[in-house]
């Protein structure tokens, strides 16, 4: 009796691992699926690769050459190719450092939040009544408070720093994964197969993570994709208002920051940072996108 209901949840499944097999040649036919990816590398590398690639360290000052304008413009030079800040540090190099920090935010929060919501859906699905209501309840009260105005008072008393600043974004956007994966696993949890696998006497924990699990992973790995847009613009807002990173770290809404008050004489200094996170948010909105397409089982091939 395992065996079939194990052969019958395999089958069930067996349409994702179908459309996981023509990744490469969806993503050939989606011109957007194409250009996420390849910032998401572009992006990707650029920030494993900082010591290698940025011409300068990115907290080194030079007032000798502060607010040198781009290599276009007049009075700029290739030493400076985006030009430097009110410090004279080089912008490029800042920027390329930057990218580490919006991805490590961006990604880690992401991570934090999808466990502690993946766990907490799972377990209202699957159990209801009190764990349910609690759970939901608990959902209700995080929706309630802006998200915005909960980061600036937990950042306000705790000060800002890199770690508050993953623990705060991902202690209070895991709520949207909880919400996700309680109603697939509500959907789920009615399909023969596991309702045989509870009959013949089957653990939760196994009924959960091999039957269930597999059936939410690809809705839950598309809201995590566009989430992490999400928090890459949320952890520049924080650092833009001087509650997120901090001198002498780099990150783009720091850059921003900095770069506001000289955007009427130098507008250099806040404009790249700014066109680097519309580009990085574009490309994973993209590639978050072209991942929903191929993991819908809704959408036919």
């Amino acid at each position: 009796m395992t065996s079939t209901i194990e052969r019958t949840a395999i089958a069930e499944n067996r349409n994702y691992g179908k459309r996981l097999g023509k990744l490469g040649k969806r993503l050939l036919k989606s011109k957007t699926g194409l250009v996420g990816l390849s910032i998401v590398l572009v992006v990707s590398l650029m920030a494993i690769f900082a010591p290698f690639i940025a011409m300068y360290d990115p907290a080194k000052t030079d007032v000798v050459h502060r607010l040198l304008p781009p290599f276009w413009a007049e009075g700029g030079n290739m030493d400076y190719p985006l030009g430097t800040d009110n410090l004279g540090r080089d912008v490029l190099s800042r920027i390329i450092y930057g990218s580490r920090i919006s991805l490590l935010v961006g990604i880690s929060s992401v991570i934090l939040a999808g466990i502690i919501g993946m766990f907490f859906g799972l377990i209202a699905g699957y159990y209801g009544k009190i764990w349910d209501f609690i759970i939901m309840r608990t959902v209700d009260s995080f929706l309630a408070i802006p998200n915005i105005l909960f980061m600036l008072i937990i950042l306000a008393v705790l000060g800002p720093s890199l770690t508050t600043l993953i623990l705060v974004l991902g202690g209070t956007s895991w709520v949207v994964y909880a919400r996700m994966v309680r109603s697939e696993t509500l959907s789920v949890k009615e399909r023969d197969y596991v309702r045989s696998a509870k009959a013949i006497g089957a653990k939760d924990f196994r009924i959960i993570t091999k039957y269930i699990l597999p059936n939410v992973i690809s809705s839950f790995i598309v809201i995590a994709t566009l989430n992490v847009a999400t928090t890459i613009i949320m952890e520049a807002s924080l650092s833009f208002l001087g509650l997120g990173i901090q001198s002498p770290d780099v990150s783009w809404g720091l850059m921003l920051s900095d770069g506001r008050q000289y955007v009427a004489t130098s507008w250099w200094v806040a404009t790249f940072p700014g066109i680097a996170i519309t580009v990085t948010v574009l490309g994973v909105i993209f590639l978050g996108d072209w991942l929903r397409d191929i993991l819908d089982p809704k959408i036919k091939d």
